[in-house]
């Protein structure tokens, strides 16, 4: 394999291993939410609003390995 081909490669598996961190991050946020709304329906504007604020930040997290990886593919 040549130098692109490995650059590519490695662009590829730091983008994916980037942005599994904040896939997992945001399905479990998911999941809890739900799982508090099935609790106690009548605390969801704290629920959701919460909700929203945890997965803003993880989001976040998914944005800079995006970025990263652009970095990557057109700059090194």
């Amino acid at each position: 394999m040549d130098a692109e081909t490995m650059k590519m490669l490695a662009v590829g598996l730091a983008g994916g291993l980037g942005l599994l961190g904040p896939a997992l991050g945001l399905g479990l946020i998911g999941f809890s939410t739900v799982q508090a709304l099935g609790r106690n329906p009548e605390a969801r504007g704290p629920i959701m609003t919460n909700m929203i604020l945890v997965a803003a930040l993880t989001e976040a997290i998914g944005i800079y390995a995006l970025i990263v990886t652009i970095l990557l593919v057109f700059v090194a």
